[in-house]
Formats: C-alpha cells, sequence, structure tokens
C-alpha cells in the first residue's frame, strides 16, 4: 500500500517529467512555430495508433488468441479498402486541414510558459476537454442522423463501412473532418489549456478514436477500465456503425442514456 510520502514522491517524480518533456519541447520551438507541425503531429500520431492494428487485421487473421477478441469476426478489411481509407484521411489534411492551420498560425501566435502545468492540472483540463468534446459531437452526431438531409450529404460517407477498423477512424468528408477537428481544437483554447496538455489531449483524443472504431475489444481497453459502464468503448461504437440509429456519443455513455439511445454490448471474453 502507498504511503502519503510515496504517493507524493511519485506525484513529484511525474511533474518533474513533464518540466522535462515541456523543456524538450521547448527547445525545439522552430518545430512547434512551424505552420506544419500541427497537420504532421496529428498525422502521424493517428498512423503510429493504428498500425497495430492493421498489422493484426492484415496478417492475424488466423490467430485464435488475437480473434476472439474481434468484434465483428465474419468481416476483415482487406488493404484495398485501408488504402482507400489513407487516401481520403491525407486528402483531407492537405487540402482542409492544413491551410486551416496555417491560418491559425499566422493569426493566433502560440506563447510557451517556462513551466509545465502540475500533473493535477493536466488530467483536470484534458477530461474537461473531452467531455465538452463527447458532448459537441453528440449533438452533431444527433443532428446527422436524425436529419436525412445532413446524413446524405455530410454523414453518409464515414458510415460506408458497417465494420469498424482502425483506418475507418479519419474516413469522412470535409464538413466532417472539419466540425470535429474544429470541435478538439477549440475546447483547450476554451479551457485555456497549456500548449504541453493540450498536445496530450490530442493524443488522448486520437487514441480514444483509433481505439472505438478500431474493430477490437482487448482487455486493456479504455471501457474495461472505467467502471459503471460509464464509457461505451470500441463495441458501443461498433454497435453503431452495425444499426445506425443508437450510441451517438464517441466516448461516454451518459448522453446516450439521457436521450434514450444507448445499446449496450456485451464485452468479449477475456
Amino acid at each position: 500500500m502507498l504511503t502519503h510520502n510515496g504517493t507524493t514522491a511519485e506525484m513529484l517524480d511525474t511533474s518533474a517529467l513533464l518540466q522535462s518533456t515541456w523543456d524538450f519541447m521547448k527547445g525545439r520551438q522552430d518545430w512547434l512555430h512551424s505552420p506544419f507541425f500541427p497537420v504532421l503531429f496529428s498525422f502521424a500520431v493517428y498512423l503510429g495508433f493504428s498500425l497495430p492494428f492493421v498489422i493484426l487485421d492484415l496478417f492475424c487473421s488466423n490467430v485464435s488468441f488475437i480473434n476472439k477478441y474481434k468484434l465483428q469476426q465474419q468481416s476483415r478489411p482487406t488493404w484495398t479498402m485501408m488504402k482507400v481509407c489513407i487516401i481520403q484521411t491525407v486528402y483531407n489534411h492537405v487540402i482542409f486541414i492544413f491551410p486551416l492551420t496555417v491560418a491559425h498560425w499566422y493569426w493566433r501566435p502560440v506563447s510557451y510558459p517556462t513551466l509545465a502545468p502540475s500533473v493535477f492540472k493536466v488530467i483536470v483540463d484534458i477530461a474537461a476537454c473531452l467531455l465538452i468534446f463527447d458532448f459537441q459531437y453528440f449533438i452533431w452526431h444527433y443532428l446527422h442522423h436524425k436529419v436525412p438531409w445532413l446524413y446524405k450529404t455530410f454523414h453518409k460517407v464515414h458510415h460506408k463501412h458497417t465494420a469498424t477498423f482502425a483506418l475507418s477512424t479519419q474516413y469522412s468528408g470535409a464538413w466532417e473532418t472539419l466540425s470535429l477537428g474544429f470541435f478538439a481544437a477549440v475546447n483547450p483554447m476554451l479551457m485555456g489549456c497549456h500548449p504541453l496538455t493540450e498536445m496530450l489531449f490530442f493524443i488522448v483524443n486520437i487514441w480514444l478514436s483509433v481505439e472505438d472504431h478500431s474493430g477490437y475489444d482487448f482487455p486493456w481497453f479504455t471501457h474495461r477500465l472505467i467502471p459503471f459502464g460509464l464509457f461505451g468503448g470500441a463495441p458501443h461504437h461498433d454497435a453503431h456503425h452495425m444499426k445506425f440509429k443508437l450510441n451517438y456519443a464517441p466516448y461516454f455513455t451518459h448522453w446516450d442514456r439521457l436521450f434514450g439511445t444507448l445499446h449496450q454490448v456485451a464485452a468479449k471474453l477475456d
């Protein structure tokens, strides 16, 4: 059992790690100031998180230990399907996201404080940004399913695949890409987050999105770690892609519970 002193020491070690990380990043402000950095950073993190699932889908289809965690075992993405998704993601990043990051870089220069944020501040701010994003996405998603014109015009492309796989995460049209990107970008600004917290939020948000679309239900996934069914996770979102008219929230379950659109999915056996 951890003593109070032990807990304090661990917090100090974590704070020191945050400060060291922030000092390292500040020493590379040429990267951080570049208008190319946000696009390359988000794309690299997205591919990095997706790659393990790509390997599982392409090379481990006959491994029973892996297959027992596959949500839709009858459906396997092909390399052609993945390639189409990658091309769409690159297109969206180059044609739509990059010009906006250049405009943001020009009109809103970022200042870099000397000190890193505290561990507590990082956790609270990331949790707040996730909860706000979850609400924004739920409303956006709900409307784009309930209003036929919105669905057919903007959101239908993302539902091309009824069985999720990691690279389908960002397979969407320009409006959806920009809308969700705007939500993710504006929330840290509304919260007044430290630049390091903002980057950590982007990393967490990208991971949760990829996890949602991974098509797997591994024992270490986020919804297994958060108790009481508060977090839907991959089974929650995979059910949405199968049945369309339920589970609109990306992460947490409370909005679907309140709106009567929650469909609980039994977890895979460990």
